[in-house]
Order: C-alpha cells, then structure tokens, then sequence
C-alpha cells in the first residue's frame, strides 16, 4: 500500500493580494515569526485553458526550493487530500484583514 502524501493549502496575503499555494512540506522555521513552505505542488497544465493567476504563481515559485512566509501574512493552512488550483485575489476586495504591523521604531 502506497504512503499518501501529505499536501498543505498555504493562504497568505503577499503585497495588498492574498496568494492560495499548495505544498508538500511545511514546517515552523528557525528564523523567528516564519513557516518554512517546501515541495509546491501546482494544478496540471491545460493547453486550452490558461489561467492568469496559476501561470503567476507558477512563475513566482516555480523555481524556488523554500519560501518563508511570515506568520502575520499567514490567514490559514489546512491539511488537504488533493491539489487544487492555486488562486491570487485582490485582498481589498476580500473581507480579511491583516494582522496590523507594529509601528517602526524611530532613530533618535
């Protein structure tokens, strides 16, 4: 019998949009306030149908072997039993809100 693998939806807002990414290896890091994201899984490839925001997301970690996402940006993480699609929206149209930053220290 075959070990199922194990695949996390990542949700996370990243530059005023929140980013939905799926992987198969998601661990807490050792820098402080971040999740390490490994292994991205990305919806098979039609030739017919290209959507915007996969072909985005493909082209932002298509090529990256670990992400550090920090926890602020973090909205949710599920354990799924399959990859879906990976979405982008536009986090102002969303009803979610971000954590707020802590204010930046000023130099005397």
């Amino acid at each position: 019998m075959p070990e199922e693998r194990q695949i996390y939806r990542v949700i996370f807002h990243n530059n005023g949009e929140v980013m939905e990414i799926y992987a198969s290896q998601l661990y807490q890091s050792e820098l402080y306030g971040f999740i390490e994201v490994e292994a991205f899984v990305f919806g098979e490839r039609s030739g017919v149908v290209v959507d915007p925001a996969q072909e985005k997301l493909r082209n932002l970690f298509g090529d990256v072997t670990r992400s550090f996402i920090p926890l602020h940006a973090v909205i949710r993480i599920d354990e799924v039993n399959q990859a879906g699609p990976g979405k982008i929206t536009d986090s102002k149209a969303s009803n979610i809100t971000p954590f707020p930053y802590p204010p930046a220290p000023t130099k005397k």
